[in-house]
């Protein structure tokens, strides 16, 4: 299981990163603003993103209606203290597909998760994406340019499946660090390059962009 976390309170959150790995969750994202929450729940597939009702830069709510409204798909658990029965109304009108109030059990919300996740979403990324004379497969994690097929290592794997998912977009290193290492891992800028460099080796094409001093792109 896959989950998307957008909880502001750093305690909270660091606990309950803790207390879903405990329980089987390996999976996680934490996010602590709104607008996170929503660029991250639009470039990745998730089982189960969790939203805060209160969140800086962007609510929980206009979150949530701002992904459907976008033709999001995936569940969506919203975490509020606001136990009032408008409150709840509010929170499933715009677009949550269920509720759980402060203060839970963690047993409850890992409960709330699966029975979410067991629902059928479909996810927003196609299983295999062409770019520039390449496939990529997303399934089996393989990149093929006709029916030669290029190894990527998981890390080149995301980097590259992460500037394809934003084509014309330029993605800052500072994103690329986040998403495919973790806003926690000790990794440095270099890394990133490096990586780039290997990537554009194997791919034997300027299909990578270089945009100085902000990150890489693809071209559509």
């Amino acid at each position: 299981m896959k989950i998307l976390l957008a909880e502001d309170d750093l305690h909270l959150g660091e606990l309950i990163v803790h207390l879903l790995k405990k329980k089987g969750i390996d999976h996680i994202d934490w996010v602590q603003e709104g607008e996170d929450a929503y660029d991250y729940a639009l470039a990745e597939f998730y089982d189960v993103v969790v939203l805060d009702w209160m969140l800086p830069n962007g609510d929980g709510v206009d979150i949530c209606r701002r992904l459907r409204q976008n033709g999001y798909t995936g569940a969506i658990l919203m975490l509020t203290a606001k136990d009032a029965v408008h409150d709840r109304v509010t929170g499933l009108e715009a677009g949550a597909d269920d509720y759980l109030v402060k203060p839970f059990e963690i047993d409850e919300l890992v409960a709330r998760l699966k029975a979410l996740a067991r629902r059928t979403f479909v996810p927003l990324q196609e299983e295999k994406v062409a770019f520039h004379g390449f496939t990529l497969n997303r399934t089996s994690h393989t990149l093929h340019r006709g029916d030669e097929e290029i190894f990527l290592t998981p890390r080149e794997f995301q980097l590259l499946d992460l500037l394809v998912q934003n084509q014309g977009q330029v993605v800052p290193r500072e994103t690329i660090l986040d998403r495919v290492w973790g806003w926690d891992a000790d990794v440095s800028m270099k890394t990133i390059d490096a990586t780039i460099k290997l990537l554009r080796k194997k791919l034997k094409d300027d299909v990578i962009q270089t945009v100085r001093g902000v990150g890489y792109k693809i071209e559509k």
